[in-house]
């Protein structure tokens, strides 16, 4: 079986994650990068330690997560197996009927608010990254994608930042960075750039590796 590249994304929400995924992307053809989205692992019904004191769900903590799943899926696409990946519908806040299918590839992107924050999937990662941006910044493009993508309304995403959102960013995703391999800023092209090198450089390794073995297969 050849190895699979297996590398961690994390940052608080509107931190760039998405935009970082998307640029790495570019620089790959789908059968040599899939990306694993931790979003889609959202339990359709949350536990009494992410509902608040007003009743809402608390989606920036950790337990507000499907990870048995989450964990079953990392380490079928680290044995080189296709998922189906869960649909989150964030409009209705729960789980779809719908699944999307993550096909095995060399390199697999795990990005989420806690893609380091499990001892076990972390062990998984070859590479850890955590994007370190202002929270000025993030609040911004936060309050952006809930209003036009996900049909909030203004108040509702303030009120859910400054309750549960920036709390929970302090108590639990911040601390993530002490497991980052590397942290990213604002700007992510010279890291993209950087990271696509490292993931070259893997892959041709692969390569390499699977010509010399077909080679003392021959041989032999």
């Amino acid at each position: 079986m050849n190895k699979v590249l297996m590398i961690g994304i994390a940052g608080g929400s509107g931190s760039g994650k998405t935009t970082f995924v998307e640029k790495l992307k570019k620089l790959f053809s789908p059968e040599k990068l899939s990306v694993l989205h931790m979003d889609s692992y959202y339990l359709s019904h949350q536990p009494d330690e992410c509902i608040t004191k007003t009743g809402k769900a608390n989606y920036d903590h950790p337990r507000a997560f499907d990870w048995p799943l989450l964990t079953q899926h990392l380490e079928m696409l680290q044995l080189g197996e296709n998922v189906a990946s869960p649909v989150y519908d964030f409009k209705i806040s729960k789980r779809s009927a719908q699944t999307t299918q993550v096909g095995a590839a060399p390199v697999i992107l795990f990005e989420g608010i806690f893609s380091l924050f499990d001892d076990q999937i972390r062990s998984m990662l070859d590479i850890k990254c955590f994007l370190n941006v202002d929270s000025d910044i993030r609040f911004s493009r936060r309050l952006h994608r809930d209003v036009n993508e996900r049909g909030r309304s203004l108040e509702s995403v303030i009120s859910q930042y400054y309750e549960t959102v920036r709390p929970m960013y302090q108590k639990y995703l911040d601390p993530q960075k002490k497991y980052a391999d590397f942290l990213v800023g604002e700007e992510t092209d010279v890291a993209a750039n950087i990271l696509a090198a490292k993931i070259r450089e893997f892959t041709l390794g692969e390569i390499f590796h699977q010509q010399s073995s077909s080679q003392l297969e021959m041989r032999s």
